[in-house]
């Protein structure tokens, strides 16, 4: 699944639109579609919007073997 779907779905769940997510994040809805559009977020982005729907992101990289490197948590 895109990013930009994990977080429509994530609004979906929260009970707020995509509009009320980019006012929350001080963007203007047409832009930050248009960012959703191009799959242009990066890790900041993603952290901002787990703030502002009071979510906690857990990241990281999953080498070969097994091991977790978090980079944020």
């Amino acid at each position: 699944m895109q990013p930009s779907q994990q977080i429509k779905l994530l609004c979906l769940k929260c009970g707020i639109s995509l509009s009320e997510l980019a006012r929350r994040l001080g963007k203007s809805p047409q832009s930050f579609t248009q960012k959703l559009n191009r799959e242009n977020l990066n890790l900041n982005d993603i952290d901002n919007i787990a703030t502002v729907t009071g979510c906690k992101i857990e990241c990281s990289f999953i080498m070969q073997n097994g091991e977790k490197v978090k980079i944020k948590g």
